[in-house]
């Protein structure tokens, strides 16, 4: 990466595309295709790690930490010269042709000749049978039974999905070169850009019980919630990259949630302006004839420039708990169904990405007033308070005591921390720019107290810390 950076730099570099899936076949083709033009390799001079590698192998191999570029001619010397300077390998393996043609030559022998476009821009693209998801059934206030509010939090925070997971990120170094700014496990990831002063933020994001109920919708909600991540840290958000698991797609109720999906991402990205700028798609993921949930995972970045401060911070004792975004207490394909009725009933929540958008902006214009953010998904408020508690070791207590309003999973929704000055200053700002906002709680004591029911933050705190461990030993 080091040397490619620096390559970047000499002004050598015409075109440049990683080599990932199929790799140097798909690079060349891709390439030569978006430029129009013809590509030929010299197989023998490609750096090989084993003796004797088939032209087959060779196209096909996808060994990592390789990029393929077209130079300019008169540079290669400057080019080399970098590669030599970091002792990576550096090979002029082809060059390109007017002709669409992909021409493949091992030893001097012809092993491909043929349409270089053929393979890329002018491809046959398949159009399998497919049939739409059925709508979900409505679920109602009525069909979801009322729990105990501590009881209900502590289901989440035993189950693997919702516990922490320090058991993972604590094995590793996370602090690699000192450019990390925030530490993993307290939602994106940031790191500072080096030898600048801006920062990048990081998240990735799925529901797969979501896109199962409603593909669109489902598909929708994974940027929205990475949109929202990297919001609650004060990140504009710059671009995504999908990561789309499914199962047979021969199957046409599979290939009706694969269209679905990517529907929904396809809205989304759009409206929230995070353009997809990579991916890859993983198919046929079943066992014994049983597809794996449909998960579409979106990855996205985001930028805090230079000058502009991240929402890194902590609630504190005597801190408001704000919450931004309307709550209708939807439950359907809530985690508190899943994990504590196994029930997988009603449909995703509904996606309004004007709202996401309106509600995103008016947290970064305002972020000088906001001590400590973190989005509402899974788990609704119930989890989202007692993580900003269980990260800054405050009480939280959360004044509603209704099962919808606490783990309802309405969208476009962030809970903030802020002092009594700030919160009014945040009541005034939202008005004007119609984002609703209330006051549900504040961040007090060394308990987790929700409407009537109540628990020491360390007990909370012990379970989520070893919930995740606990499961899979």
């Amino acid at each position: 990466m080091e040397a490619t950076l620096e390559l970047m730099q000499t002004g050598a570099v015409i075109s440049i595309q990683d080599m990932g899936a199929a790799g140097l076949t798909c690079s060349a083709v891709e390439m030569g295709d978006k430029g129009k033009l013809g590509i030929k390799l010299n197989l023998e001079d490609v750096p090989q790690r084993e003796e004797i590698m088939t032209a087959y192998e060779m196209m096909l191999s996808e060994s990592q930490e390789r990029m393929l570029m077209v130079l300019k001619p008169e540079l290669e010397a400057a080019a080399r010269a970098v590669f030599d300077k970091w002792d990576l390998d550096f090979a002029i393996v082809g060059e390109t042709i007017s002709e669409d043609r992909l021409l493949i030559l091992h030893n001097g022998e012809v092993k491909a000749d043929l349409v270089l476009s053929k393979l890329a821009s002018t491809a046959p693209e398949y159009d399998r049978p497919r049939v739409a998801t059925p709508a979900a059934e409505p679920l109602t206030d009525a069909d979801v039974p009322t729990i105990d509010p501590i009881d209900g939090l502590k289901a989440l925070l035993t189950s693997p999905n919702y516990a922490g997971k320090q058991w993972v990120y604590e094995q590793y170094d996370t602090t690699v070169m000192g450019d990390t700014a925030r530490r993993p496990g307290v939602g994106s990831g940031i790191i500072r850009v080096h030898g600048t002063d801006k920062r990048l933020a990081f998240t990735s994001d799925v529901t797969p019980r979501y896109v199962k109920a409603n593909p669109v919708e489902g598909g929708k909600q994974a940027v929205a919630e990475a949109y929202r991540n990297l919001t609650a840290v004060g990140a504009k958000p710059l671009a995504t990259t999908d990561n789309l698991n499914f199962g047979n797609p021969e199957k046409p109720e599979i290939m009706g949630q694969f269209v679905g999906a990517i529907q929904g991402i396809g809205e989304a990205v759009a409206a929230l302006d995070m353009p997809i700028v990579s991916g890859n798609v993983s198919l046929y993921n079943e066992t014994d004839g049983q597809g794996i949930l449909p998960t579409p995972t979106i990855g996205a970045v985001g930028l805090i420039a230079a000058g502009e401060e991240a929402i890194t911070g902590e609630a504190r004792e005597g801190h408001i708990a704000l919450l931004i975004g309307e709550t209708l207490g939807h439950l359907g394909q809530s985690a508190l169904l899943a994990e504590v009725f196994n029930r997988e009933d009603g449909d995703a929540p509904a996606v309004d990405l004007a709202a996401e958008k309106r509600n995103g902006e008016f947290i970064r214009a305002n972020r000088d007033l906001i001590k400590a953010c973190t989005d509402l998904s899974d788990g609704g408020l119930a989890l989202a308070a007692f993580e900003l508690a269980e990260e800054a070791g405050v009480g939280v207590h959360i004044d509603a005591g209704d099962t919808p309003t606490l783990f309802g999973e309405d969208q476009a929704r962030y809970l903030v921390a802020c002092n009594f000055d700030q919160a009014e200053g945040l009541m005034l700002a939202a008005g004007q720019a119609g984002v609703s906002l209330t006051t549900v709680g504040k961040f007090t004591g060394d308990t987790v107290k929700i409407g009537g029911s109540e628990a020491p933050l360390a007990e909370l705190q012990q379970i989520y810390r070893t919930g995740f461990a606990a499961a899979i030993a």
